[in-house]
């Protein structure tokens, strides 16, 4: 059996020949061992054998260290890439991450000790049709189950990150997570916070993006790291919502309805439907009904803050909370002004903005007109009229004597206004406006 044709299992096994006909145990070992047992593609590669670093660097000229301390080393060719670890076992963990220290040995069941789950700590030789499973990984993986190495409480002490990859597997795969597995992940979750936000960040983006955004937020909270990790996220849970307009039920399982629609999503999708309704707890009222006056103002709030904890790029923090800002205004599609709703047609990453709102309306009332409206209107309007070469620029209002400042901006987005509203639509009428309405700024 061979793991495919991809250039990364072509080089991975060139790897495996090159080791061996050296005289070195090597073995794929992890996650390509795992899919491939389970029918899928893997996408990474990764190698241990006996063979120690400063070997694998004569061996394979051009490789790199990634992981000096580790003995970990990255051969690359062209776009294919694999990673060559020295088998090793390690000292006890002190901070929930790092090992008091790492030894080379020569035993693969010594490394695979050390690993995290039974499924990734299987060896394989392919050319051989050699399967090393010193902890029954086979068998869980045919009874569908994520189930630490040896003693669970003892793998998550190790390394506290562990708790959310079995999370991400279980929702991934579509597994259960094993029951003494599940009690350690429950026991420790608030030790989570001894990782690093990156790393956390990391492996939440993985769950909202890997296939089962639902499922993912549904387990992190059974086992008790939705409250550590994303306690505002907890928050949604019991905040009841008008019934005329969401018969599903709360906040939560109207975001978790969502969250099942998405197919593929993008990251910043997938938050963008996790935070739409993240202001909801701390604004609701009850009065002649239930009400959420403020909610979006308080969500973008929320999402910043949570995305900033959790070191999100500025790019996707804008982006996330662009969606938050602006998915209640498809109500008002209809009522808009021509060039307000040219500038929301035309919003950044729009079609965000439109599967966000589709998902929104299927979990809830299920009316899909104005989402139909703003596809439709986006087709008909096309680039051409979204976003028109502009009438006026800065050295326009240069050459009638404005001096650059604040003003420019003012002068140029009411000449913008008025050309999508399609009253001036040529330069001299532009020049025009400007001069009758802001002569008395030059």
């Amino acid at each position: 059996m061979t793991p495919g044709a991809s250039p990364s299992s072509s080089l991975a096994l060139d790897s495996l020949e090159v080791l061996q006909r050296a005289g070195y145990a090597a073995y794929l070992v992890g996650g390509c061992v795992r899919d491939r047992l389970l029918g899928r593609e893997p996408t990474d590669f990764d190698i241990a054998t006996s063979a120690h670093p400063d070997v694998l660097l004569r061996l394979f000229p051009g490789a790199v260290e990634v992981g000096a301390s580790f003995g970990v080393v990255l051969r690359r060719q062209g776009d294919a890439q694999v990673q060559i670890a020295t088998f090793r076992r390690e000292g006890n963990y002190q901070d929930g991450r790092h090992p008091g220290f790492v030894e080379y040995v020569a035993d693969p069941r010594e490394d695979a000790v050390r690993r995290d789950f039974t499924f990734n700590a299987m060896f394989e030789d392919p050319r051989r049709q050699q399967l090393l499973d010193f902890f029954g990984g086979q068998s869980d993986l045919a009874a569908r189950q994520i189930r630490a190495v040896g003693n669970p409480a003892t793998r998550f002490e190790e390394d506290h990150l562990r708790m959310l990859r079995a999370v991400r597997f279980a929702a991934r795969l579509n597994f259960t997570i094993e029951a003494r597995t599940r009690q350690a992940i429950i026991e420790q979750a608030s030790r989570i916070h001894r990782i690093s936000a990156e790393r956390i960040r990391d492996e939440l983006s993985r769950i909202l993006t890997e296939g089962a955004p639902r499922r993912g937020l549904e387990l992190l909270d059974e086992v008790g790291l939705l409250a550590e990790v994303l306690p505002e996220a907890k928050a949604m849970q019991g905040v009841e919502q008008p019934p005329d307009f969401h018969p599903e039920g709360d906040v939560w399982t109207h975001t978790m309805l969502m969250l099942d629609l998405l197919e593929s999503p993008s990251l910043t999708l997938a938050l963008g439907v996790l935070f739409h309704d993240i202001g909801k707890p701390e604004t609701q009222t009850v009065t002649d009904r239930i009400r959420f006056n403020g909610h979006v103002e308080a969500g973008e709030k929320i999402a910043r803050r949570v995305m900033n904890r959790l070191r999100y790029s500025s790019e996707e923090i804008d982006q996330v909370v662009a969606l938050v800002a602006n998915h209640m205004k498809f109500i008002h599609l209809r009522d808009m002004r021509q060039s307000t709703l040219k500038r929301f047609l035309r919003l950044p990453h729009f079609e965000e903005h439109l599967q966000l709102h589709r998902a929104d309306c299927l979990s809830s009332h299920r009316k899909l007109g104005n989402y139909d409206f703003a596809r439709e209107m986006r087709e008909t309007l096309g680039e051409d009229q979204l976003r028109p070469a502009p009438l006026l620029r800065g050295e326009d209002l240069v050459a009638e004597g404005f001096r650059p400042g604040p003003v420019f901006r003012e002068i140029l987005d009411g000449v913008e206004t008025r050309q999508l509203e399609e009253v001036s639509t040529t330069r001299e009428e532009a020049l025009e406006w400007v001069r009758n309405h802001f002569k008395d700024r030059l």
